[in-house]
């Protein structure tokens, strides 16, 4: 009856160190973002749809309407964060990000990714949020509204 009991201790001892697992980013770790991630079993998965920026002034046009690059990206993650928590997640939780950058004018109609960058970097890998995300960006020619210049998705993954 004891080794039987020894068995079943042991059993539940690897199941709980099964279901333990974390998520595991990869890569460099001075990169700004995960080359890879790993989410095991026992997470939700959550996926938040594309998010645009907020309207900084009503009475403006264009660029200005929303912000440059770095305003716009904060704006825009803000927005993510609030829906994440919606869902119980935080931006820790975020494993995949896709970045729409449209061409700034300002900058010759190329996409300012040292902006988006800059305000990306306010919420990944920070000293008291250091999960980062793998990650893609892309240069668009438009977004829904003339003047946005940043799109983004985000999928999270959460501890059941």
């Amino acid at each position: 009856m004891k080794r039987l009991i020894a068995v079943a201790v042991g059993l539940a001892a690897l199941a709980g160190a099964a279901h333990a697992q974390e998520i595991v980013r990869g890569g460099d770790p001075k990169s700004a973002i995960a080359s890879v991630v790993t989410v095991p079993a026992g997470y939700d998965t959550i996926y938040v749809s594309g998010m645009t920026p907020p309207v900084i002034d009503e009475k403006a046009t264009g660029v200005a309407k929303f912000g440059d690059t770095k305003t716009q990206t904060l704006g825009v993650l803000g927005r993510i964060e609030a829906a994440l928590k919606t869902q119980g997640a935080t931006m820790a939780d975020v494993v995949m990000m896709r970045v729409l950058l449209v061409g700034d004018p300002a900058k010759e109609g190329k996409m300012d990714f040292m902006g988006m960058m800059e305000g990306y970097k306010t919420y990944f890998g920070t000293a008291t949020q250091p999960n980062k995300p793998s990650r893609i960006t892309s240069q668009i020619t438009s977004l829904v509204q003339d003047g946005m210049l940043v799109e983004i998705e985000v999928q999270a993954a959460k501890k059941k």
